[in-house]
This record gives C-alpha cells, structure tokens and sequence, in this order.
C-alpha cells in the first residue's frame, strides 16, 4: 500500500501539470503558489483534496473540471487506487501582468 503522504505529493505534482497544460499561466506562473493536496486512502482507493491558486482572468468552471479529471487520470494511473472523490479549493485568483496595474476611470 502506498503512503497517503506519497499519494499526496503525486496528486500535487499532477495538479501542478494539469495547471501548466489547461491554464494560461505565461504571465502569472512566478506569482502562483504550487498546489498542495491532502488525501485520504482507504481500500484501495483515494479521495483527494487540492488547494490552489488559479490565474485571472478564466472559466472557473471549465478548468475546474479539467483539473480534477486530469489530476484523477493521472494519480489512478500512477497509483493503481481508484479515485473516487477530487475536491478543489482555489484560495486565490491571481491576475495576469498588467491588470493590476489598472484602475476605473
């Protein structure tokens, strides 16, 4: 059995390749702290908990589905553990270069 703190640090890499392939990360990626995940496993299957931040402007649904089907795909695949559960927690939207330099008129 795998560790849950090996689980963990697999699901946080994956949501970290799943950030760089379904987000535009070019102007905002130094300023995006790395995901971190929790996990909880048991019979050989694995609920996962992602905190993270998330660059802005975007379709938070859309890429909300991404992540989590992504990050799913990918621990399964390199666990062996079903995942039956990916919960996402987007602690910031960090706003990409230049926008936060704007004001209203």
């Amino acid at each position: 059995m795998i560790p849950d703190k090996v689980v963990a640090r697999i699901a946080a890499r994956a949501t970290k390749e799943a950030l760089a392939t379904h987000t535009d990360t070019s102007g905002t990626h130094a300023k995006l702290a790395g995901p971190r995940a929790s996990v909880a496993v048991g019979s050989g299957a694995a609920r996962l908990g992602l905190t993270l931040d998330l660059p802005y402007p975007v379709d938070l649904a859309d890429v909300s589905r991404r992540i989590q089907q992504y990050v799913s795909e990918r621990v399964a695949h390199l666990t062996g553990m079903r995942v039956t559960e990916v919960t996402l927690a987007i602690e910031h939207l960090i706003p990409a270069d230049g926008l936060e330099d704007r004001r209203v008129q």
